[in-house]
């Protein structure tokens, strides 16, 4: 029956689905069954082979909107694993599966919080959404980055969103997340003369051109950071170069590398000045940019502080700020939403094997969530 399960129940449910990117497997479908008795409107808004639903309780501001992804990654090996990936088994009070971190935990939290208040507050003020992509852990082109666009067109407003990516770092609660760094990923390609490694004087070799410019670039201050954000960090991923003998120099060297920026700079601004930096060095180069995501705070405010207050009242710690860490679809909604928030379990097991959450994390985390409701819509 609709909304008599516990949270573990819910978690266990959504675990064993096998939704691995792209792949949503029936999650959404399952959480639209698990809300169909408590008033929620549902639009599906699937493209290409990407599931995304919208459910809406009320049309009244403000509205709360929790986010999420019901896709996972793949297990990888399978003999690592204590426990099947996929059958969700509580062993010493800690439930197990590919998705207990990130993220069925918080969606299962996120359900159950909502069952909860709903029964005991009918008449709540505003309103509840959910919004569910199976395109996070992908390419994340036809998920959330395009229900949002919709939503702008449509001029829907969302006053505050919950993201629930595993956002706690050594104990649970610790760390909320009010935004994250933009992501620049670049791919140079630096040019030499090929030659005999034996008359370097006929050659020029890329690699130390390449070499020299790696330090150069390394030791460039981009920014100061500020009160949010640590400073701009350059970080190299890979160097490969053509394909020669052992005895020859190569033609060419390719860096690909990636720059986490603060809102200190933009996207054009790095990207002017690190093309600046080759030209004035004269290097010869092609350079290919791409911009995954572009820096976001939500300062502090309401929701920051609601946060603060409920997390202290379940669990006597005080939760920091910060925007640490890779992207999420938070990137999307921030663009959007007022206030934007990601709130969720340890993050020290998510995308690993044996993959885990405590049940008790588990029960104090739907504590929160229905806290949050009551502090936003009472």
């Amino acid at each position: 029956m609709s909304g008599k399960l516990n949270v573990l129940d819910i978690a266990t449910n959504l675990i064993q689905k096998k939704s691995i990117t792209p792949n949503d497997d029936g999650c959404q479908e399952y959480i639209k069954d698990e809300l169909k008795d408590f008033n929620f409107d549902c639009v599906n808004l699937n493209l290409e082979n990407v599931s995304n639903i919208w459910l809406r309780r009320g049309t009244k501001k403000p509205l709360v909107v929790f986010a999420g992804h019901t896709d996972v990654v793949p297990p990888g090996n399978l003999n690592e694993w204590k426990t099947d990936p996929f059958e969700a088994e509580v062993i010493d009070k800690t439930l197990f599966g590919r998705g207990a971190s990130d993220m069925k935990s918080s969606l299962a939290a996120m359900l159950s919080a909502t069952q909860k208040f709903i029964t005991e507050n009918p008449n709540h003020n505003g309103s509840i959404g959910f919004l569910l992509t199976s395109d996070e852990e992908g390419p994340a082109r036809y998920g959330t980055k395009k229900v949002i666009e919709k939503f702008k067109k449509e001029n829907m407003s969302i006053e505050f969103c919950i993201v629930g990516e595993p956002t706690s770092s050594k104990v649970f609660g610790d760390t909320i997340k009010n935004g994250r760094r933009g992501s620049l990923s670049g791919k140079l390609k630096i040019f030499g003369i090929q030659g005999h490694i034996a008359y370097p004087e006929l050659a020029k070799n890329p690699i130390h051109i390449a070499g020299n410019f790696i330090e150069i670039i390394n030791n460039y201050k981009w920014d100061e950071g500020n009160e949010y954000f640590p400073p701009t960090s350059f970080q190299i991923s890979s160097i490969y170069s053509d394909k020669v003998a052992s005895n020859m120099i190569p033609s060419w060297v390719k860096i690909e590398f990636n720059l986490r920026f603060s809102n200190e700079l933009t996207q054009k601004n790095i990207e002017k000045k690190f093309e600046e930096l080759l030209t004035n060095n004269e290097i010869q180069y092609e350079i290919d940019w791409n911009c995954s995501a572009e820096p976001f705070v939500t300062e502090q405010g309401k929701l920051t502080g609601v946060f603060q207050k409920v997390i202290k009242n379940n669990l006597n710690i005080e939760t920091n700020l910060s925007t640490s860490g890779g992207t999420s679809d938070a990137r999307f909604i921030s663009k959007h939403a007022d206030e934007t928030i990601e709130f969720g379990p340890l993050n020290a097991t998510a995308h690993k094997v044996n993959e885990n959450i405590k049940v008790e994390e588990l029960e104090k985390l739907e504590s929160i969530y229905y806290g949050i409701l009551r502090e936003l819509l009472l």
